[in-house]
Order: structure tokens, then C-alpha cells, then sequence
């Protein structure tokens, strides 16, 4: 690879990482080429795009991106692959379904929304953790149950007024 090419690759690199909140590393080594492919397309569907770096050059791209990283360069050794996600639990869902089958690929670390996770012990916590899409959710349906307990009340109270008053006038 020549220098134009790996200062490319950088600049690739630190520009997916600036726009990222989402950012997996894992450890795919030991895996053949059909539970490979089984991976990326398991990544394609949960729309996860995953690729394998060098580890020199996503160093440099996370000293030239804005983000602090902590402690994630110091776990860049050996075979690394990169997972980008909209949503922050995807990768984490894709890592634990394909254990299922195989003892890879390991999670080395993840930034997610500025949060540091490091070491595969992480996999169970980031799996649990809402997207933005669940979070809005759940404050829609909390704020909307007041609402709905007002509303029935209402509702039935009218019947049963409605009621009594039908039978009074009945008598």
C-alpha cells in the first residue's frame, strides 16, 4: 500500500468516525470464509456496515477525528474490524446472535454516544442498551398514560350518569 493510499484510507476512516455516535471493534480472526460472509450479510441486514482496518491506520484516524476515544487505541492488537451502526444496540444484537453458532467474533471495545466500553464482558450491557427510537417510545407511552386514564374516566362516568339518569326517568 503507498502512502497516498494509506493517507486516504486514514482520511476515510476519520471522516466515518466524526460522523459515527456508533462504533464497534471487534475480533473476527479464526473465522473461514463462508462464516465470514455469513457475518457481513448478518451486518447488511441489521444495517451494520462492518470492514476490517489495520490497526496503525485507525489509530490515526482517531487522533485526527474530533471524538476522544479513551482507551480504545490501546486495544488495537491483533485482527480488528470495524462495525458502524445508526442504532447503538444493532452490532452488539449481530455479535451475540452469531455466538450462537461460533465462539467469534469477539467485542474488543465500542463507543457509543461518547460512553467508552471495553473487553467482551460488555457485550451483555450494550445488547440491553434502548436506541433513540425505543427511548422516544417509551417517554411518548409514559406521558400519554395520564392522558388515557383522564379520558376513560370521563368516558365511563358519562355512561354511568347517562344511566342513572335513564332510570330515574324511567320511574
Amino acid at each position: 500500500m503507498t502512502r497516498e493510499q494509506k493517507s486516504q484510507v486514514i482520511d476515510d476512516l476519520t471522516v466515518q468516525l466524526s460522523e459515527s455516535n456508533t462504533i464497534y471493534l471487534a475480533d473476527i480472526s479464526g473465522l473461514n470464509a463462508g462464516a465470514t460472509s455469513n457475518l457481513r450479510r448478518a451486518c447488511f441486514k441489521a444495517n451494520v456496515s462492518l470492514a476490517v482496518v489495520k490497526n496503525t491506520l485507525l489509530t490515526k484516524a482517531m487522533e485526527n477525528s474530533d471524538k476522544d476515544f479513551g482507551e480504545l487505541p490501546s486495544i488495537l492488537k491483533g485482527n480488528t474490524s470495524i462495525m458502524f451502526s445508526e442504532v447503538s444496540n444493532a452490532p452488539a444484537k449481530v455479535i451475540k446472535e452469531f455466538r450462537k453458532k461460533s465462539d467469534k467474533p469477539l467485542l474488543k471495545g465500542a463507543y457509543i454516544e461518547e460512553e467508552i466500553y471495553l473487553g467482551d464482558d460488555q457485550l451483555d450491557t450494550l445488547v440491553t442498551i434502548k436506541s433513540k427510537d425505543e427511548l422516544i417510545g417509551d417517554i411518548i407511552s409514559l406521558l400519554q398514560s395520564p392522558a388515557k386514564n383522564v379520558v376513560s374516566a370521563l368516558q365511563s362516568g358519562g355512561s354511568k350518569l347517562s344511566g342513572i339518569l335513564k332510570t330515574l326517568s324511567e320511574k
